[in-house]
């Protein structure tokens, strides 16, 4: 059994250090793993829970508000979750957070899946500045509408209507976000 074990991750590890054949990084390549709690692991055997329609999302961010999915129906909001030690997901906030500020229809939140104190991630984002709200969620606990992240980051793209217009597992980009907005109907970049 841990031969098969090890056999398995090896297999794995090779598939994903694999580069695309024209050179260039696929997304989901340079995802960061981020942490699995052993009591989000279920048995093979059962099937995952189907996901709502219009997931819910409530949490406190880092300045103390609280943060309510629902109440930002009407416009296309961006979940991203990120930790401050994923190289990818710190290359990809200034753009998440340019996208949050330039476009009125689009919002950005970011919810950081990692064990760490709200001291130590407001010193992280004095280095880091964004102009869209930060909640540091439980790892133990994650919001359970979504799927708990296979890596980081890990984006939902919300539509106007509360319902998941896409997902995207690796670091997006505004282009990402516009495009996929484009294609479930939404506004044009301009």
């Amino acid at each position: 059994m841990n031969r098969l074990l090890i056999a398995c991750c090896l297999a794995a590890l090779l598939v994903a250090c694999k580069p695309s054949s024209d050179g260039a990084k696929t997304p989901a390549a340079t995802a960061a793993v981020a942490p699995t709690p052993a009591s989000s692991v279920s048995p093979a055997t059962s099937a995952p829970a189907p996901r709502p329609e219009h997931p819910t999302l409530q949490v406190t961010t880092l300045d103390g508000t609280h943060y309510d999915l629902a109440a930002h129906r009407g416009k296309w909001v961006v979940v991203n979750f990120w930790a401050t030690w994923c190289g990818p997901c710190l290359k990809e906030m200034p753009e998440l957070s340019a996208l949050d500020a330039m476009r009125e229809h689009i919002e950005v939140v970011g919810l950081a899946y990692e064990d760490i104190t709200p001291a130590d991630m407001k010193a992280f984002l004095d280095k880091h500045p964004v102009v869209y709200p930060i909640a540091i969620l439980d790892v133990y606990a994650p919001p359970s509408d979504f799927d708990t992240p296979r890596g980081l980051p890990t984006t939902y793209l919300i539509a106007p209507d509360g319902t998941v217009a896409r997902q995207f597992l690796g670091p997006v980009t505004a282009k990402d976000i516009e495009s996929a907005i484009a294609a479930a109907g939404g506004p044009q970049a301009a």
